[in-house]
């Protein structure tokens, strides 16, 4: 295996189809196993529920708190405990869209505190008799099972979630996730020569930091923030459009992350050459050394 393909495996996400039974630390740790490498996963599903699960590997643990905001998308199945017409299911389904208030589940691992969560969009798919089968895209940290709780109280029959899939969370959809099958095959190939598989399943952290604001840095300053300076005017070569303590994508010119970022300015204030702070590093992906140093020590005063 070149040099090349061992650093990639070192460092990047895979997208795991988890299977219903196992807890998402197993399937890390498999992905682990599989492919000897540190991994870290964005965005736990309890064991019964299957789907999107995204796995860091190497130093893309790093972004793990970025990926755990992302917006997510469910399939969920809901058994109610007595008859309702359809026309008010949908009715009822769809007044749930917007701000809800929750309080996570008895058996949640967090502090059962009211909390405020978003519903972007909800939408009935299919209804069969008390069975009713409805997509979800929701805020990071709704739990879809209080939602089902609620759908059937405010249906005046009760309610209870029975199966969940997780179909997107971020940009990554069921067209990017492989099974722990495939992988374990990809990693087989590879060690018989062929990194093409898993080359093709290894996805750059570049993929996962897409949806955040950016701000394209000089060459000659790459090193400096690798090495945890902070980011000033001069080392600027253009930015989107962010706010005074947004997080930040801090990328090079040929378009690699570096890592993340928090702006210290809005964007526009942010004029490249000029002198200022214009962010602080937060999460750095990228080694030092990769770019050459452009900048000097000042010498010691004999």
């Amino acid at each position: 295996m070149t040099e090349d393909r061992e650093a990639s495996i070192q460092s990047g996400i895979i997208i795991i189809d988890k299977p219903p039974g196992p807890t998402s630390h197993e399937v890390a740790a498999w992905v682990r196993d599989i492919l000897g490498v540190r991994t870290g996963q964005g965005g736990t599903l309890d064991p019964m529920v299957s789907g999107i699960l995204i796995v860091m590997l190497g130093k893309a643990a790093k972004i793990a708190e970025h990926l755990l905001a992302h917006d997510k998308e469910y399939i969920c199945l809901l058994k109610l405990h007595g008859d309702v017409a359809e026309d008010e299911i949908r009715e009822v389904i769809s007044s749930f869209c917007g701000r809800i208030y929750q309080r996570p589940p008895r058996r949640s691992a967090v502090k059962r505190a009211l909390r405020i969560r978003t519903i972007y969009a909800i939408e009935v798919l299919d209804i069969e008799g008390r069975l009713v089968l409805f997509r979800v895209r929701c805020e990071a940290g709704t739990y879809i099972r209080t939602l089902c709780v609620h759908i059937g109280l405010a249906l005046g029959v009760r309610g209870q979630m029975v199966e969940l899939r997780r179909t997107l969370s971020g940009g990554f959809g069921e067209a990017d996730a492989h099974t722990l099958h495939e992988l374990a095959d990809a990693k087989a190939a590879a060690d018989d020569g062929d990194p093409e598989p898993l080359k093709q399943m290894i996805l750059p952290v570049e993929r996962a930091v897409a949806d955040l604001p950016s701000i394209t840095v000089r060459s000659s300053a790459v090193d400096a923030i690798c090495r945890g300076a902070q980011l000033a005017g001069a080392g600027v070569l253009s930015c989107t459009t962010f706010a005074k303590g947004d997080t930040v994508a801090l990328m090079t010119g040929a378009g690699e992350c570096i890592g993340l970022g928090t702006a210290r300015i809005p964007s526009e204030k942010c004029v490249p050459g000029k002198h200022g702070f214009v962010a602080r590093p937060q999460s750095i992906l990228m080694e030092p050394g990769r770019y050459p140093r452009g900048w000097k020590k000042k010498s010691r005063i004999k």
